[in-house]
Parts: C-alpha cells; sequence; structure tokens
C-alpha cells in the first residue's frame, strides 16, 4: 500500500495514499476502536447536506470564492447520492461531542473537492477542510443538527413499515370475515391492536415536528454576518433537506434542552413495548386455539418471530434509559455525550423497523384463523 505523509500539532503520521480522509480523522480512528461501527449512511447523508448549505450561504456573503464553494457542493452532492462513504471511518462511539464525525466530513469533503480543481490529496492547496468546508460552523452546533436530520430521515422509513404493519392487521381482518361474525372477539382483538399501532404512530409523528426546530450559532466575530449567515444557510439546509427546520426563539435553551430528543426516544419505545404486548397476546390467542402462527423454522414449534419482538422490546427500553441518562448529563448549552445518544436513537429506530416488519411478513400476513 502507499502512503502519503501528513502533519499535524502531534506530529507527522501516514496515511494510506488513496484515502479521502486525512489526519484528523486518521487519529480519530485509531484512538476509538470502540464498537467498530462507523457512521450511519443517513448521518454521513446528513452531514454533507448541512456542509453545502454553509458553502452557498458563505458563497452568498462572499465568504468563499465561486469556484471552492462549487466544488464543495458538488463533492457533498457526490456523497449525498451515495459516493465515497467509505471514506467515513470514525467509530459511532467517541468523545469530544461528536467533533471527529465533523473532522472526517471536512478532509473527505476538501479532498475531493482538491482533486476537482487538480489538486492532490492531503496537499489541501485549494479547499481547506477547517477555513472552508467548516467555515462559519460551529462543531456542536453541526453534530446535533446532523443527529437531528438523521432521526427524522430514520424515523419516516420507520412510520412507512409502520402503516404496513397497520394496513396488515385490517386485511387480515377482511380476509377472515371477522368483522361480520357475532359472538367472536378476535376481530374485536386485532382492530384494537390496529388501534394501538395508529396511536404510536401518531405520537411519533408529533414528536418528530420538534425536532425542526434547531440552533446554528455562526463562528464569526462579526455577528450582523453571523445572523445573516445563519439565515441564508437554513434557508438552504430546509431546501437542500427537504425538511421545513426553523431557527430557534433561544438558541442556548434549544441547546440546553434537548427535550425534543428525550421526547422522540420515548415515544419510540411506547412503540415497541406495545408491539410486544401485540406479539404475547397473539400467542395466547394462538394457544387458545383461535389462530395458528405458521413455524419460522422448521426445527422449533416456538413461536421465535414472538420472541424476537419481545426482545427488541427490551433493548429499546435500554436505548431509551441511555438516551435520557445523556440527555441529562449535558452541561450549560453543550452535551459531550451525542455520539451515544444518536447511536442508540439510530439503532432504536432501525430495530423498530426491521421488527415491524418482520413481524408483518411472518405473523400477520401468514396467521391462519379458525372459525
Amino acid at each position: 500500500m502507499r502512503y502519503r505523509i501528513e502533519k499535524d500539532a502531534l506530529g507527522k503520521q501516514q496515511i494510506p495514499a488513496e484515502a479521502y480522509y486525512g489526519i484528523g480523522t486518521f487519529r480519530s480512528k485509531e484512538l476509538f476502536q470502540i464498537t467498530k461501527h462507523g457512521l450511519c449512511r443517513q448521518m454521513i447523508k446528513a452531514l454533507s447536506v448541512i456542509k453545502k448549505a454553509a458553502a452557498k450561504a458563505n458563497l452568498d456573503l462572499d465568504l468563499l470564492p465561486e469556484n471552492v464553494a462549487e466544488v464543495i457542493a458538488l463533492s457533498c452532492d457526490e456523497i449525498i447520492n451515495g459516493r465515497l462513504h467509505g471514506q467515513f471511518v470514525t467509530d459511532v462511539i467517541q468523545g469530544g461531542s461528536g467533533a471527529s464525525m465533523n473532522t472526517n466530513a471536512n478532509e473527505v469533503i476538501a479532498n475531493r473537492a482538491n482533486e476537482m480543481l487538480g489538486g492532490e490529496k492531503g496537499k489541501y492547496d485549494f479547499v481547506h477542510p477547517t477555513d472552508h468546508v467548516n467555515l462559519g460552523q460551529n462543531t456542536g452546533d453541526v453534530i446535533l443538527l446532523t443527529g437531528k436530520i438523521t432521526t427524522i430521515r430514520l424515523t419516516k422509513k420507520l412510520l412507512a413499515e409502520a402503516k404496513k404493519l397497520y394496513s396488515a392487521y385490517h386485511d387480515k381482518i377482511g380476509e377472515s370475515g371477522l368483522t361480520r361474525q357475532t359472538g367472536l372477539t378476535l376481530g374485536e382483538e386485532l382492530t384494537s391492536f390496529a388501534n394501538a399501532l395508529e396511536r404510536d404512530m401518531k405520537r411519533v409523528e408529533t414528536a418528530l415536528n420538534g425536532l425542526h426546530e434547531i440552533r446554528f450559532s455562526a463562528a464569526y466575530e462579526n455577528q450582523e454576518q453571523g445572523k445573516k449567515f445563519v439565515e441564508k444557510f437554513i434557508k438552504y439546509l430546509s431546501t437542500y433537506s427537504g425538511e421545513n427546520f426553523h431557527l430557534t426563539k433561544n438558541i442556548f435553551d434549544n441547546g440546553r434542552n434537548l427535550d425534543a430528543i428525550s421526547w422522540i426516544s420515548s415515544a419510540l419505545k411506547i412503540m415497541s413495548s406495545d408491539l410486544a404486548k401485540v406479539a404475547a397476546d397473539l400467542a395466547l390467542i394462538a394457544r387458545n386455539g383461535k389462530i395458528v402462527i405458521p413455524q419460522a423454522i422448521a426445527e422449533t414449534s416456538a413461536p421465535v418471530v414472538i420472541e424476537m419482538v419481545r426482545q427488541v422490546s427490551y433493548y429499546i427500553m435500554g436505548n431509551d434509559l441511555t438516551i435520557s441518562r445523556s440527555v441529562e448529563g449535558g452541561e450549560l448549552d453543550g452535551n459531550i455525550f451525542y455520539p451515544i445518544i444518536f447511536a442508540c436513537m439510530f439503532e432504536s429506530i432501525n430495530l423498530i423497523r426491521r421488527t415491524c416488519r418482520t413481524f408483518r411478513e411472518k405473523v400477520i400476513e401468514v396467521l391462519e384463523v379458525n372459525v
């Protein structure tokens, strides 16, 4: 393997010659080998949306040369479209409020932008990670906003899957003619499962709205310049993300009180708990002979999918506790626990989404009604 030499305050370091990340990312990768899990794709895309919006805002204020802003935006577009995701190599759990995640994004975008202008990786002759890609941005704000954007996007995917499960409940009722039969409570039971899920989805959707109120404090000494940057940044951010973000009325409060994050975590916990309760009730109904749940594994007669659903619920409860304690652990308007907060949040969302799909496909859609 070929290497290039990069230097920082700690000294020189060999970096793989073809790597788009730089020495800051490399040191974080070497230091934080905790979960061995990198950033999820939606988080990588969210970071790129933020960097693109910042570049456009800085261009409007004549703080970036047009060619530099253009190649930064083009580099971000490539990442948003799925390129270079393998270059985001920092661990999902790290110290420094997630600063290394931001550094990773800055270096990858800068190196790709330099390449577009004919420069070499690691030289930053045309585009610099800090001076250009990160211009005007506060690292803590970037990571908090990245987490919010990612949470919104992942949760919308979850809600789409939950709606399929909701429809499957009603389809099963209609297929079996349970709504037309008297004296049979199974139809009412399945309807109650659908009603609970509907409440869960509404609760999650309501909680999700709180994430659209954001803080973003520009890192400029000139306050008027900073104010103009933030206004333009939020306008571009809303356009590129497809979400209607708005600046909080109290920047300190929005950074200090992460209750919107606690709220969505709690709503997800309730959804998972309700799903586990439904699974347990279906197992009981099956034991009473009203329904038959086909085996998912030939070697066992145990309701393995239902067992899985209940285990996921316990897992989500643990994640919610971690998020709650980490939110509480913030100091003033900062929080060093952003990485674990969002690691748990993204994991919970993805676990519930996959559980909804598996539960629908392997239990609800295939269960047989004994009438």
